[in-house]
């Protein structure tokens, strides 16, 4: 009963209950003392979240980009981190400060019927997260390997029992994992940029804001792209989760502290995202628009053409690794935060082992029976139903997490600052408006 009227007093339904993946909340231990070694404990979830923004999708779309108008968009891809650091720090305030992910904190604030509606667009957002992660891993194979795509669909499988070795021993080592094939991405990027010689004078007049942007509808529809597959909804419900993994000190400032250092955290791993992202665009720009070889967003035509266009066998070989470890890292991020849903929303603990064979299950029987009927043609069409469907989810996700972050009865002295929550109702207006459009488009066939 205390708990309870605590728990209304803080400006919450009911009291805390479960913790936020239990089975790894608060288990990695922060030093007490301020310092470097304090600020390295609170590094990880941040580059869990990084992965998202540097998902199949997301190389769709900077492929195009990059080979269609060169460098213009690297502008685009600089808004969209921008947007992206802003929300992740509001999941990292909420995770801290109230001790609820934004699975949970929508369970309590809503109604059980909206709770319901809410989990269900969930769930479809993380099924076409892990859709999309599934088939980029299975092109990764078939690029790498030539492992048929259908064959590459069902291996996917089999990071399930990788997550739950790896989570046996620790979720460090899940970070660990996340972080090393982050290196491996940076790595083959690094070298083929290197290859490629892009013109850096133009790199960096690309990161500046031109109206040509808003006056050529080509480019817009490109840059609409970027901006609206940049923020996935299973990226806060995950924040909000895995930030509570470390066990810092139950009191104001330790909580302060902790807001402060996990912001730190997730802003340098979006920043590496960025660079990421931004060497996808710069490498089409250098080589498929620089060869005249037009748009290019195939995955595959773009392994295809790197070979003849930079004159190195190396560098479809490296592209394909690095695709192959970023639906490694996404796949692995996409369960975790199906398990932080479906706990946080229903409140119902699956065996780890369960909850994460029905998410990958899920996923893989729509991607296998597709890729086996239509091959790599149906996989893309798929890849582009995915993103459509995590467009309609976002708003779902973005309004209920700047409602509770900029709620004082909620957060207490912890709510977010009044200049955080503008810039992030703008953000999320303009995520939405360009969804929307996306959508439409889709719909329509514009």
């Amino acid at each position: 009963m205390l708990d309870r009227l605590q728990a209304e007093a803080a400006g919450w339904r009911r009291e805390r209950g479960e913790k936020a993946l239990a089975e790894v909340h608060g288990s990695i231990a922060v030093p007490k003392k301020s310092g470097i070694w304090r600020f390295f404990a609170f590094m990880g979830p941040g580059y869990l979240v990084a992965t998202g923004y540097m998902d199949p999708g997301n190389w769709a779309t900077s492929l195009a980009g990059g080979s269609k108008f060169g460098y213009g968009l690297l502008t685009v891809a600089l808004l969209s981190n921008m947007i992206a650091i802003l929300l992740q720090a509001l999941c990292s305030r909420l995770g801290v400060a109230s001790g609820r992910d934004l699975a949970q904190a929508c369970r309590d604030a809503f109604p059980r019927p909206v709770g319901f509606v809410l989990w269900l667009l969930a769930e479809a957002a993380i099924c076409a997260t892990d859709l999309a992660e599934v088939i980029g891993t299975a092109i990764g194979l078939n690029l790498l390997f030539g492992i048929p795509l259908e064959i590459g669909v069902v291996i996917t499988a089999l990071d399930v029992f990788l997550i739950l070795w790896l989570q046996n021993l620790g979720f460090r080592f899940v970070e660990a994992l996340v972080v090393a094939l982050l290196a491996v991405i940076a790595a083959c990027f690094g070298i083929q940029i290197a290859l490629a010689d892009p013109n850096w004078g133009e790199v960096i007049r690309g990161f500046a804001p031109t109206t040509e942007i808003v006056r050529n509808p080509d480019m817009l529809y490109l840059a609409l792209g970027i901006l609206g597959a940049t923020v996935m909804p299973h990226n806060l419900y995950l924040h909000s989760a895995i930030v509570q993994t470390r066990r810092r000190e139950d009191t104001l400032e330790g909580k302060r502290d902790a807001i402060r250092l996990a912001t730190w955290d997730s802003t340098l791993a979006l920043m590496f995202a960025l660079t990421i992202n931004a060497s996808i665009l710069i490498l089409a720009a250098s080589t498929f628009h620089a060869g005249g070889a037009g748009e290019v967003a195939d995955l595959g035509k773009a392994h295809e053409l790197l070979n003849p266009l930079l004159g190195s066998a190396m560098a479809p070989t490296l592209f394909a690794i690095a695709l192959l470890c970023c639906g490694i890292n996404s796949t692995v991020t996409a369960t975790i935060a199906g398990q932080a849903v479906m706990e946080g929303f229903l409140n119902i603990r699956l065996a780890p082992w369960l909850r994460r064979l029905i998410t990958r299950a899920i996923a893989i029987v729509p991607a296998a029976a597709v890729t086996i009927a239509y091959g790599e043609r149906g996989a893309g069409s798929l890849l582009i139903l995915s993103q459509v469907i995590l467009s309609l989810q976002l708003p779902f996700a973005v309004v209920p997490l700047i409602m509770f972050t900029a709620d004082k009865r909620k957060m207490g002295v912890l709510v977010a600052p009044r200049w955080q929550t503008v810039l992030a109702v703008l953000a999320a207006a303009l995520i939405i408006s360009l969804n929307a459009k996306l959508v439409f488009d889709f719909i329509t066939g514009a």
